[in-house]
């Protein structure tokens, strides 16, 4: 058991979460995908931090752009495909990737090798914020917090 006591953590103390919020169908797409959240557990209210493990064939997210919220992941263990609108990418321990705020070039990482990678992904926290997945019929909305059609209509 850890004897670090706030501000600093051992990262094995914090909850795992896993699954995904998404509605069905989209839920059980992510496959092998479990979540720490160290902001949070530091007590971070204008950033978050997550200590992501992602098994072979899960994924970290559907493909989706945020309108206010900046994105940023390094690979710590493993590799992982990155899928952007420009294509695909593989990227090892050590590598790391930026999505800024309002770009519109949808993004996430695949894990189509045989052993799990883990990885930090850090983003600030903007309730205004709009989530796009242009290859799902699913968008959040600001309005809410909640997922929707593309339509607007609630899951």
């Amino acid at each position: 058991m850890s004897k670090l006591r706030l501000p600093a953590l051992d990262p094995s103390v914090v909850e795992e979460k896993r699954g995904s919020g998404y509605p069905e169908p989209f839920r059980s797409r992510m496959g092998d995908r479990a979540k720490r959240r160290l902001g949070d557990a530091c007590g971070l209210t204008r950033f978050g931090v997550n200590l992501v493990t992602l098994g072979p064939g899960g994924q970290s997210a559907l493909r989706h752009w945020h309108t206010l919220e900046d994105e940023f992941v390094y690979v710590l263990e493993g590799e992982v495909v990155l899928v952007t609108d420009a294509g695909e990418q593989v990227l090892h321990a050590g590598d790391c990737a930026g999505y800024p705020a309002g770009s519109g070039d949808a993004h996430h990482f695949v894990n189509r090798s045989g052993q799990p990678a883990r990885y930090l992904e850090i983003g600030n926290r903007d309730a205004a914020d709009v989530a796009y997945y242009p290859d799902d019929d699913l968008r959040f909305a600001d309005d809410g917090n909640a997922y929707v059609h593309k339509d607007g209509r609630p899951y």
